[in-house]
């Protein structure tokens, strides 16, 4: 069976070659946007279907993964920042807080469809402002969900993290995925 990653996140796809699985990557052409009044689990729902559904129109007759991850800061949803600026301001509203990351993925081909989301709840301590701006040029996470990236420098940012799966952080939950591809029939391991 094929399969395809509707993705061209690096952290993504190292997660994905754990499962030892031939696997190809496809840019999805999704609009990431949040509709006005979206609570952040469902962006990360439609967001995941909507990538795995794009891509697999592309590519009939393969299982299409796609994903998304969501940091929810009391009911907002949190993007990537894109800006040293914009992770500083982030971090800064995240210190002391604890915050809710919402991983959605969607296995699908040909019109079948499976789904499953992973929620992590990561309890920030208080940062000052030189922290989080060491830890910004340090680690640059312009282009990860919530500003740090946990499997680095970004662990020292928390006193906590609550998990049932700790790849789910990284931004694809390897534990439901395995359920997920084992329902479509892949020999996982």
């Amino acid at each position: 069976m094929s399969l395809v990653l509707a993705s061209t996140s690096r952290y993504r796809r190292e997660l994905l070659q754990r499962l030892a699985l031939p696997f190809d990557c496809a840019r999805p052409d999704v609009d990431e946007t949040a509709l006005n009044g979206e609570a952040p689990l469902a962006l990360a729902i439609r967001l995941a279907a909507a990538k795995a559904a794009d891509v697999a129109a592309r590519h009939p007759g393969a299982w299409v993964i796609g994903s998304d991850q969501v940091a929810d800061l009391n009911g907002q949803p949190l993007g990537k920042p894109g800006t040293v600026d914009a992770a500083c301001a982030q971090l800064a509203a995240m210190a002391g807080q604890t915050v809710r990351f919402h991983t959605a993925i969607s296995l699908m081909r040909d019109g079948e469809s499976l789904a499953a989301v992973d929620l992590t709840e990561v309890r920030f301590r208080t940062l000052g402002q030189q922290e989080i701006a060491r830890y910004v040029t340090a680690e640059q996470p312009l282009d990860c969900a919530g500003s740090f990236k946990c499997e680095g420098l970004g662990i020292s940012l928390f006193e906590a993290i609550d998990n049932r799966d700790p790849t789910a952080l990284i931004g694809l939950p390897l534990i439901a995925l395995c359920g997920l591809l084992r329902q479509a029939g892949f020999a996982v391991p």
